[in-house]
């Protein structure tokens, strides 16, 4: 009879609900030359502007974006491009161009349209 307890007892238990606690992550990045952090602007023509940082730490080059639909910014990692920086992230692609910026979603299609079209907010003094 005790074992039969013990087993409802930890059936019971794995039914409860889990909360997630928060956690942080820590990431090292081994470089052979300069380290390089860069935090850009861009006006994308919505509520607020989206702030992008860059991380350059040969051979890895990285983005933080906030992605709206996503509840967390994303860390992307660049891939070859024929033209600017791309960055990928799961199903998203971080395309840069010069001062120019869009976001595409793979799972809109190959040939989808972005889903933010940006330009890169410059403030001269």
């Amino acid at each position: 009879m005790p074992i039969r307890l013990a087993a409802a007892a930890a059936l019971m238990a794995l039914a409860l609900p889990v909360h997630a606690a928060e956690t942080g992550l820590v990431l090292t990045l081994g470089s052979q030359g300069d380290f390089e952090r860069r935090a850009h602007t861009y006006d994308c023509g919505t509520d607020t502007p989206l702030a992008v940082t860059y991380l350059n730490a040969a051979p890895n080059f990285l983005a933080i974006v906030p992605v709206e639909a996503e509840s967390e910014p994303l860390v992307f990692a660049s891939v070859i491009s024929a033209s600017g920086a791309r960055y990928m992230s799961g199903q998203w692609t971080w395309w840069t161009r010069g001062s120019d910026a869009e976001l595409y979603d793979a799972t809109l299609g190959e040939d989808a349209d972005p889903v933010l079209t940006c330009s890169e907010i410059i403030n001269t003094p």
